[in-house]
């Protein structure tokens, strides 16, 4: 089991996002944090970023993550599909 550290980024966006859509993302850490590369979760990693994946909530919301050391996973940024991969 990975543990989970969060970004002052990921926090602010977090907070932007409606607490049905927190609520979800909440649902995946748990799912994450557990297996990095459980199916629902679309995981891949970001081509163009060094050791970045992205992960989806649902079809719209995506999370950036990397590897922080053996059992870290730091949570970059969370947000809307074409708002996350524009910034």
């Amino acid at each position: 089991m990975y543990k989970l550290k969060y970004t002052r980024a990921f926090e602010k966006s977090l907070k932007s996002l409606s607490s049905v859509e927190q609520k979800a993302v909440a649902q995946k850490l748990k799912i994450l944090a557990e297996n990095p590369f459980y199916p629902s979760l679309r995981t891949k990693k970001v081509q163009g970023l060094e050791n970045v994946f992205e992960m989806s909530v649902n079809m719209d919301i995506r999370i950036l993550w990397k590897y922080d050391g053996g059992i870290i996973i730091l949570l970059l940024d969370v947000g809307h599909h074409k708002a996350i991969l524009g910034k």
